[in-house]
């Protein structure tokens, strides 16, 4: 039986550019201001751990939206099985460059070859924003047929209303994409449609980095 299509967002091209554009000031910024750096923030950091815990014996886990592979090596020295995916091939080549013990691949959260119950866990940490509202539902979807029973889905989002359409990005660099944003309940209900069981909610309040976020934990 084929697996459900999921639809093209229609600035796929253009955040995809963006996302190659900003990279490089990107990975300066982690590596400078410790940006993304879940090891130093503790609430993060203790949500990556308990999935990683959950996960742990279930098979391999999936980190989509890797970027420059950040938390896919953090879980990797946790012992997981895990590799990264991205839609940049410029933030792919930096990952591969800083974490060579890791997988990655460039490719879209809307057209992954995710075989029907064949993760232990998938990940898209601070990494769908940027799909559409009608899109969002049909990725999330195919998250939870690719998990395993009792498989996990780790999501970290920004928290708000409406859209933002942004402009520049990291310092100023030119890009273009749209940050849909989500209240975490909303957010709740779409993994429920899915047909995940919720089973962990962490909001947190704005900071200098990434203002207002929910991180969202779900089972298969």
């Amino acid at each position: 039986m084929s697996r459900p299509s999921v639809a093209q967002p229609a600035d796929l091209d253009v955040v995809r550019d963006s996302y190659d554009r900003v990279a490089d000031t990107y990975v300066d910024m982690v590596a400078t201001t410790s940006l993304g750096d879940i090891r130093l923030m503790p609430w993060h950091r203790a949500a990556m751990d308990v999935f990683a815990d959950a996960v742990r014996g279930l098979g391999p886990v999936l980190d989509v939206g890797c970027g420059p592979g950040t938390v896919t090596a953090y879980l990797a020295e946790r012992g997981l099985d895990v590799s990264g995916v991205d839609l940049s091939p410029r933030m792919i080549e930096h990952a591969r460059r800083l974490h060579p013990e890791c997988t990655f691949s460039v490719g879209s959260s809307t057209d992954l070859d995710l075989a029907e119950g064949s993760w232990g866990g998938i990940v898209g940490w601070w990494s769908l924003f940027n799909l559409p509202r009608l899109v969002l539902p049909q990725v999330l979807s195919s998250f939870a047929r690719a998990l395993v029973p009792g498989g996990q889905l780790i999501i970290g989002t920004h928290v708000g209303n409406g859209d933002l359409v942004r402009t520049e990005a990291y310092g100023g660099v030119p890009v273009r994409w749209t940050t849909h944003l989500w209240q975490p309940d909303q957010l709740v209900a779409l993994v429920e449609q899915a047909g995940l069981q919720p089973t962990a909610e962490l909001r947190l309040p704005a900071d200098g980095q990434i203002g207002p976020g929910v991180i969202l934990v779900a089972k298969a």
